[in-house]
């Protein structure tokens, strides 16, 4: 087998203008961020994002990278809503299509499987076919005869998402308490991508948790990204959990075009590195401060 070791910068460059990209973890919750913040920095365009969305989102439109939103919820958890999302869906500047959660899913289900749709009742008597009218409904072929929602496959050119542990070859294992569905992104994409804590040898991985935690195999991955706390300031339990007076900072900065030019300058104008580096001195800071 041959490793499929990466850097976040090497992703990027497999990447395109214009493409379909779906984005794991869930809200502010175990995203990729380094992956994010690597996108955010390239000069890629127009792409159309799939995520049940938190700060992975509200950065990629902060950076003008997105043309159509696809999603079920946009949220930083105990914030309830991203503000560069909200400020992006009040101001009309994309294209967007907003799906029920479990919709979502079957959606990314339908692309792993291949298949151009699956019916569902999920969405039926909401207001989710008024907001998306290309939605069409299905009848049951059966003696039921049952009028279902026929949700479109969301296929993908490209999945990024981050994990705890990985081997070299992309056989990727989640240690918190939820998989969410990155296993479907990985699968409902042409290529995906691994961001994680640790790269370990392949034997190691379970001596790090049951054989169940590897949801990832490696052969659904393109590549392995090695990102210590790349998942920063989303939490990825659990190593770490969600950094809430960076992402208050954060949500503070997203209020004012000045405040966020500084914290772009601050913090995501810098590579990776520089970044965590920041993140670091910042944390200093505030330890000193309640120390004095």
């Amino acid at each position: 087998m041959r490793h499929k070791l990466m850097t976040a910068a090497g992703v990027v460059a497999e990447l395109r203008s214009g493409m379909t990209i779906g984005i794991g973890g869930w809200g502010s919750r175990r995203k990729p961020m380094s992956l994010v913040r690597a996108l955010c920095r390239s000069d890629l365009t127009g792409l159309t994002v799939v995520s049940y969305g938190g700060p992975d989102v509200g950065m990629l439109l902060a950076a003008g990278k997105v043309r159509k939103l696809v999603y079920g919820f946009v949220s930083l958890d105990s914030i309830p809503l991203e503000p560069h999302f909200r400020a992006a869906r009040q101001a009309g500047a994309i294209e967007v299509a907003e799906y029920d959660e479990g919709m979502l899913q079957w959606g990314l289900y339908a692309a792993s499987c291949r298949l151009p749709f699956l019916p569902t009742r999920a969405g039926l008597g909401s207001d989710v076919p008024v907001v998306n009218p290309g939605l069409r409904t299905v009848r049951s072929p059966y003696d039921d005869a049952e009028e279902l929602l026929a949700m479109p496959a969301l296929n993908l050119d490209a999945a990024l998402i981050h994990a705890s542990r990985s081997d070299p070859y992309g056989n990727a294992q989640f240690l918190g308490p939820d998989p969410y569905f990155d296993d479907l992104f990985c699968m409902a994409a042409s290529r995906a991508y691994v961001s994680c804590e640790q790269v370990l040898p392949t034997a190691d991985l379970t001596a790090s948790g049951p054989v169940q935690t590897l949801r990832i195999q490696r052969w659904m991955v393109a590549g392995v990204v090695e990102a210590r706390h790349g998942a920063h300031f989303t939490s990825c339990d659990p190593d770490y959990g969600r950094d809430e007076e960076f992402q208050r900072a954060y949500a503070s900065a997203a209020a004012d075009a000045g405040a966020w030019a500084d914290f772009r300058s601050a913090y995501l104008d810098l590579d990776e590195a520089g970044y965590q580096a920041a993140v670091a001195a910042r944390r200093t800071k505030a330890a000193g401060a309640s120390r004095a």
